[in-house]
């Protein structure tokens, strides 16, 4: 029998950095939404934003459990300093600056050492966590920039980093120091920043990588619909969204956004049968997003004339949640 010892530090709002002897790992994002690392698989619990609801998705392959050192992994000892290049020394010093809940001194030390695309990778992460958009985006153009090298530190020290990332009100986007977790991140950077075009570049960049990722799918379609009016974005986000089952929460939030651009398109009854496709599964689904798939059905319904359905509809949701959008309003217009 073995026991492992963790240790949780909150470094900001949402930020922790977990240790043992054996391994470390990074964990952003909001509260309630982490990613846990293990010999016996991987497990996440995400949050879901606004709704309380969490969820527990487990995957990833078993692996022998690793060996257990004796030394910090953070904190080399004398004689491998010695041995440890300068720049590399600054990767380390920041990670421990992390660890001990120095921010300002950790960016200070990365951003010392991002000529090492694993220094600006996390340094890229600090900066967007702070809103800090401009200095993020330049670390993490730095690190796409030597893809080859990115990870290779963190390899090399045995630390396994991992990032969440919230990329729509019901996707948590877990990522590493890779290629796609980069190009996911810039697109954030962009879509914070109002650069609609660029983060949609990325994201298409990322769609090059894995056609079916969910993660690129669901955030190309939140970002489409938020022009609507634009067709050829519409028509796209239906392409791209063909053919998705209905099986994690993640697939009935891209059926929704899919639902929306077919609205959009002028096709309410394919879209009424898209929303009645996500709502057939509900269990361990948000339920707002369940609230919302169910108002914008009623609402088709009432479109397309199917009045006696659309009311029953919203006297069900009324009956759920009674302050819910406008369906105490629609009612009383009813009455």
């Amino acid at each position: 029998m073995s026991f492992r010892f963790w240790r949780r530090i909150r470094l900001a709002p949402g930020i922790t950095l977990n240790l043992s002897k054996s391994t470390a790992s990074l964990s952003f994002g909001p509260p309630g939404a982490k990613y846990t690392i293990s010999p016996r698989g991987n497990r996440l619990t995400a949050g879901i934003t606004g709704t309380g609801l969490f969820y527990t998705a487990h995957g990833g392959a078993r692996t022998a459990a690793p060996r257990i050192v004796q030394h910090d992994r953070l904190n080399p000892g004398f004689f491998q300093r010695l041995m440890t290049p300068e720049i590399e020394r600054d990767f380390i010093d920041g990670l421990r600056a992390m660890n001990e809940g120095r921010i300002d001194d950790a960016l200070a030390t990365l951003e010392n050492s991002a000529d090492l695309p694993d220094s600006a990778w996390t340094a890229g992460m600090l900066r967007l966590k702070q809103e800090d958009f401009a200095a993020a985006r330049r670390h993490l153009e730095r690190a796409l920039g030597d893809l080859p090298a990115l990870g290779a530190l963190y390899g090399k020290y045995d630390i396994c980093a991992r990032i969440s990332i919230p990329v729509t009100a019901e996707v948590l986007a877990h990522v590493c120091p890779d290629e796609h977790g980069t190009l996911l991140a810039l697109a954030e950077v962009e879509q914070f920043e109002g650069r609609r075009a660029e983060a949609i570049a990325y994201l298409d960049r990322l769609l090059e990588l894995e056609p079916n990722d969910p993660v690129a799918l669901a955030s190309l379609a939140e970002l489409a619909l938020d022009n609507p009016g634009q067709h050829s974005l519409m028509e796209r986000v239906v392409k791209l969204t063909a053919g998705v089952p209905n099986e994690t929460p993640v697939d009935t939030a891209i059926l929704y956004y899919r639902a929306k651009a077919l609205s959009a398109l002028g096709l309410p009854d394919a879209a009424i049968k898209v929303l009645t496709l996500a709502n057939r599964r509900r269990k361990n689904r948000p339920a707002a997003l369940m609230r919302h798939i169910r108002y914008d059905r009623a609402g088709l319904y009432e479109q397309t004339g199917r009045r006696a359905q659309a009311r029953r509809e919203f006297e069900k949701l009324y009956a759920d949640d009674p302050e819910f959008e406008d369906v105490a309003q629609r009612l009383k217009e009813w009455q």
